[in-house]
């Protein structure tokens, strides 16, 4: 696959640093566009970020994910390093009740990886669109529980997607959920409080379901020791459907083990953010973890929020766009990043109708910007649109490299 110009501008895009490398491309034959990002360290790991969307929508379902599939293995053979393995990935779909089955069909005969399927319809009128990461170097395990295991240089990295029940209500739901990735956790040696770093929940119809995910989490967060006094997980609640209706919350996760003392960092940004227990619910609003060659930056779903918890420009969706970017970008610093460093980034929509502007926006202020918009409602009805990302910048300390 070539990485070219289109209509005599840039169909394809490639910025590179000594370690950081972004590209995109379209595939017109089959409508298909790839965003690449990829970071080496000095220890010689490299992880790719790789996000596959569809250019026309007029194109059947089974037609996108042919071509989305085709043209992704296309990119793994050509664009990255032999030895990377995919160690998690996500789709997001328009009809999950309806195209989960088709997705199945493929993700059983390839190598297994845990995997997230969502209703989150791709804005740009197509069906599909797919996010996954790769990392090279990597030990993989699995296990029966379904959480993956990346291990590489004294870390062991512990992927878990799509996890979900059929409790009653989504207070239940969430509840069971945490609890058994606890007990999968100390089936590793691990902890929820000292090892997981990032979880996500989607909850279908969020603006009803996710009291019932904040009540649970907040009593789960309590018997391990997650409290205001402690810490809290970067997150994301955001408005997703499973294939099956009674499933009301479905849960991703990642955590590592290995880390020492000194390699956690928790994000707040004071100035412009307030801690999250002050308005009822219990997540940080982003976690860095430093190795020896690089940091990573995890960013929670972002809003235009202030430092006393309120909605900033209730019904302006530009003004919230522009605040929620300032946000992610004060949290980033601390963490010694900036927009630049951005690997990866979702942007939620609660109002379809708003995509034209948003991608507008970031066309213009965000140009490199690896990124997917999809719609799903944020978990506080007046906020228009939420954005989580991932960033990496190079370090050098004494600890051990990825």
């Amino acid at each position: 696959m070539v990485f070219r110009f289109r209509s005599g501008k840039e169909a394809g895009k490639i910025l590179e640093s000594d370690q950081m490398k972004i590209k995109s491309c379209i595939d017109t034959d089959k409508a298909v566009e790839v965003q690449i990002s990829s970071f080496t360290g000095k220890g010689g790991t490299t992880e790719y970020q790789v996000m596959v969307s569809i250019t026309d929508p007029c194109l059947s379902f089974v037609e996108q994910l042919q071509n989305l599939l085709r043209v992704y293995v296309t990119v793994v053979k050509e664009e990255i390093s032999n030895d990377a393995t995919a160690v998690f990935r996500r789709y997001f779909l328009s009809d999950a009740a309806n195209q989960t089955d088709n997705v199945m069909e493929w993700e059983c005969e390839s190598a297994f990886c845990p995997l997230s399927i969502v209703q989150q319809p791709p804005l740009n009128g197509t069906k599909i669109a797919m996010w996954t990461y790769l990392q090279t170097g990597m030990s993989v395990q699995t296990y029966d529980s379904g959480l993956l295991e990346a291990s590489h240089n004294g870390y062991r990295h512990l992927w878990g997607g799509g996890a979900f029940n059929k409790a009653a209500n989504s207070e239940y739901q969430t509840r069971l959920l945490l609890n058994d990735y606890v007990m999968q956790l100390m089936g590793q040696r691990c902890a929820l409080a000292s090892h997981c770093v990032r979880t996500w929940f989607f909850v279908q119809n969020v603006d009803v379901n996710y009291a019932g995910v904040v009540k649970a989490r907040k009593e789960v967060f309590i018997t391990q020791n997650l409290t205001e006094k402690t810490h809290y997980i970067a997150s994301t609640g955001i408005e997703g459907r499973h294939a099956d209706p009674s499933v009301l919350v479905q849960m991703d996760s990642y955590a590592v083990d290995g880390l020492e003392p000194g390699q956690i960092q928790f994000l707040y940004a004071p100035t412009h953010l307030n801690p999250t227990y002050e308005y009822g619910v219990t997540f940080e609003r982003g976690t860095a973890v430093t190795y020896g060659d690089r940091k990573q930056v995890f960013i929670s779903g972002t809003a235009s929020i202030d430092n006393r918890g309120e909605i900033v420009y209730p019904g302006d969706i530009v003004k919230q766009t522009e605040r929620m970017m300032e946000n992610i970008s004060v949290l980033l610093k601390e963490a010694d990043a900036t927009t630049r460093d951005i690997t990866q980034a979702i942007t939620y929509l609660r109002d379809m109708a708003d995509y034209a502007v948003v991608k507008k926006y970031f066309e213009a202020h965000y140009p490199d910007l690896p990124h997917l918009i999809v719609l799903a409602p944020v978990c506080r009805p007046g906020w228009l649109i939420e954005t989580e990302c991932i960033a990496v910048v190079p370090t050098e300390s004494s600890f051990k490299p990825l």
